[in-house]
This record gives C-alpha cells, sequence and structure tokens, in this order.
C-alpha cells in the first residue's frame, strides 16, 4: 500500500527514505518538492534519480484532500470545504490582510468539548485527522494561492489551529504536522506565526512546550469557573487556576512572552461590564502576561444564543485597556459565506443528535448565568 508523503516530517521522511535504500539528503530534496513546490507527482520531481522516481512510484504518493466546496467572500477570505471520508467535512479558511496570510486550519473531524457557542460542537465529534489530513489542508491553499496570483512566493505566512476540532486532543498527529511548518525545508514559518488554540487540555499545554512551543491562544469566554463551567464544559476537568498554571508553565518555552486570551462576546451571558471588570481582577491576580482577543459571536440557529451589540463589545474592550490589558476586537470576515468554524460543515452531516441534547441544557444554562451573584475576592494585587 502507498504512503502519503503528505503524512511525514523531515525526520519521517528520511528514516522512509532509508527503507528505500535511498541516503537522507534524498529526503531533504522529496520534502522540498513536496512542500515547497507542490510538486504532487514523482515525474516533477527533476533533480531526483530516474531509480528514486521509479521506487516512489510503487511505494509512496502525494494524496491531497478532495474539495467538495470553495466560497470566496466579497473581502477576499476563501473557505474551503474537504472531504475526509465516511460523510466527514472539514474546513480551512485563508484570511487576507495588507500585512500577512492567515490559514485557518481544522486538527478534527467535529470536536469533542462541546462549548456552547461552537457550531463545530454542535455537530458532535466524529475522528481525529491525521498528520497528512492536517497538512493537506496548508499544501492546497498555498499552491491554489500561489497559481491563482501567479507567484512563486510564499502566500500564507500565519498558520492558526484554530478550525474545526481540540488541536490537543489530537496531539500525535498535530505536533508532526507543526514541524513540518516549521521546518525551513517546508513552510518556513515561524515559531511566533503558527499559533495553537486550546480550550484548555492543560497536560498537553504542558506536552506541546515542551516538544514542540508555538504560539499559545487559549479559548477563555468567561471570568469564573461557574460561567465557564456552562461554557466550555472542559472547565469541570481543568478549572481556571489550573489553566492559569500551566498558562505561565508554557510562557517559559514559548516564542512569544504572552499568551492571547480569546474570549467569544455573548449577548447578556458574558459581556457585561461587572464581568470585565472580574475578568481584569483575574487575569491580575493570575498574573499571567497576556492580551485579549474579543470576538463577536457568529450566530447559528441551534445555539439559541445572540451576538453582544457593538456598543457593548467596545464597552467591554475599553474597560480591558484602561485595565492595562492590551486588547483587540477581531473584524468579522467571511460573513457572506459562512467562514466562521463549523458552519459550512454542519450542512454535511450531524454525527450525533447533539442539538436535541443541547436544546434541553439551553434553557438551564442561561438561567443559571442570569442567576449568577459577583464573588468576592477580586481584588487587584493594589488594593
Amino acid at each position: 500500500m502507498a504512503v502519503n508523503l503528505l503524512d511525514f516530517d523531515l525526520e519521517g521522511l528520511a528514516a522512509f527514505c532509508e527503507t528505500l535504500g535511498e541516503k537522507k539528503f534524498r529526503a531533504t530534496q522529496l520534502f522540498r518538492w513536496v512542500h515547497q513546490k507542490g510538486a504532487s507527482q514523482f515525474d516533477e520531481m527533476s533533480d531526483l534519480a530516474k531509480s528514486l522516481r521509479e521506487k516512489l512510484r510503487g511505494h509512496a504518493e502525494v494524496l491531497a484532500l478532495p474539495v467538495i466546496t470553495q466560497h470566496i467572500s466579497a473581502d477576499g477570505t476563501i473557505k474551503w470545504l474537504f472531504d475526509v471520508g465516511a460523510g466527514d467535512a472539514v474546513e480551512a479558511v485563508f484570511i487576507p490582510e495588507s500585512d500577512r496570510g492567515t490559514l485557518c486550519v481544522s486538527s478534527q473531524a467535529g470536536c469533542a468539548v462541546g462549548c456552547r457557542f461552537c457550531s463545530t460542537g454542535h455537530q458532535g465529534f466524529s475522528r481525529n485527522l491525521k498528520t497528512w489530513e492536517i497538512l493537506a489542508q496548508l499544501w492546497f491553499a498555498e499552491h491554489f494561492l500561489r497559481k491563482h496570483l501567479g507567484t512563486q512566493d510564499r502566500v500564507i505566512s500565519n498558520v492558526v489551529m484554530m478550525g474545526m476540532g481540540e488541536p490537543l486532543q489530537n496531539y500525535a498527529a498535530l505536533v508532526p504536522a507543526l514541524k513540518v511548518m516549521l521546518d525551513d525545508h517546508g513552510y518556513g514559518l515561524s515559531r511566533r506565526r503558527v499559533t495553537v488554540s486550546t480550550s484548555g487540555v492543560v497536560p498537553m499545554m504542558d506536552r506541546l512546550g515542551q516538544d514542540c512551543p508555538v504560539a499559545l491562544a487559549v479559548s477563555l469566554h468567561a471570568p469564573d469557573d461557574v460561567l465557564r463551567d456552562n461554557l466550555v464544559p472542559l472547565n469541570k476537568k481543568y478549572p481556571l487556576n489550573e489553566l492559569m498554571d500551566a498558562c505561565k508553565r508554557y510562557l517559559e518555552r514559548a516564542p512569544r512572552d504572552f499568551i492571547t486570551f480569546e474570549y467569544c462576546m455573548l449577548d447578556g451571558v458574558n459581556d457585561s461590564p461587572a464581568q470585565a471588570q472580574a475578568l481584569l481582577q483575574f487575569v491580575k491576580r493570575a498574573d499571567v502576561p497576556c492580551k485579549f482577543n474579543l470576538i463577536p459571536f457568529n450566530p447559528f440557529p441551534a445555539s439559541g444564543l445572540l451576538r453582544s451589540t457593538n456598543q457593548a463589545v467596545q464597552a467591554f474592550a475599553r474597560i480591558l485597556v484602561e485595565g492595562g490589558v492590551v486588547t483587540t476586537i477581531r473584524k468579522t470576515r467571511g460573513d457572506d459565506i459562512d467562514a466562521a468554524c463549523g458552519q459550512l460543515a454542519g450542512d454535511v452531516k450531524d454525527r450525533t443528535n447533539v442539538e436535541t441534547r443541547i436544546s434541553k441544557q439551553r434553557t438551564v444554562m442561561l438561567q443559571q448565568v442570569h442567576s449568577l451573584e459577583p464573588r468576592e475576592g477580586h481584588r487587584t494585587s493594589n488594593d
């Protein structure tokens, strides 16, 4: 059975070449052809010996993911829906800006974390993606864009593992994919420009810091454990204090000197001035260097939740900024093509009856949210 060369980092490819009786430098040549030049046919690889190309034809392939749909937004955002078999689909989104080109990549088909505001979470979990399926999203997007733009220069400068799935729950496939992204013979991305987003899988955060430290984004979404338990169920296993300790440990090896905290703004749920003050006091007590990225919620019918008003988002941000925390408000991109994670894939298949289950929890959740009273002890170190 042929192996897919997208499944190897450079070390793995060298080991594979050894099984073919080839030297390590051949692996580097092959790696460059696949990732830097986007070659999928061995006959294209002109500086490889003919004997090696014949061996490769018998034992290997460069297999991409079939594209189900491609949607291009009026703002230039491009969203691809890829077929990963058995009725499952995953998404990748390219976001062009004046100073960068960012690709949002999926790590799982579906997601098991089940965050209340996440379209993917409402679909349930199907399976982890393999390393090649993660990399195939970048491989296709990079070389499609080069051809489309008529350039040999690198188009994608940033990769964010913020698509479908919880990356750190697919750790074994994630790390080799990250290494290919970072490798100078692959995509040559800076560690500062590759970001893994996690809902807070504490043990895997520690492992990532040891094995492949890249920029880290943590999905926070609440200033206290009571609310976060409802919004991010994983919080019940790894509550906020444990999560903050893991963030501190990660920063000892991280390429950036801060953690990005993502905060999805939900109308009447987590967006009040009092909650902004509580959040500010919490991060000051935790003493984790950070910046906040406030994310406008992308509504979908099954959620029962609404996007915070612009006025509420601006007021929330102002409190954080005045408290000395760098805060940005994410621009909404690709609304006309449903570019938020999971919105297209949700039309393909709902792997479970999770919508029915969540609808039963929604009323209880909102009742708990609105009955919350401010917790004691929210003092700064200067009080």
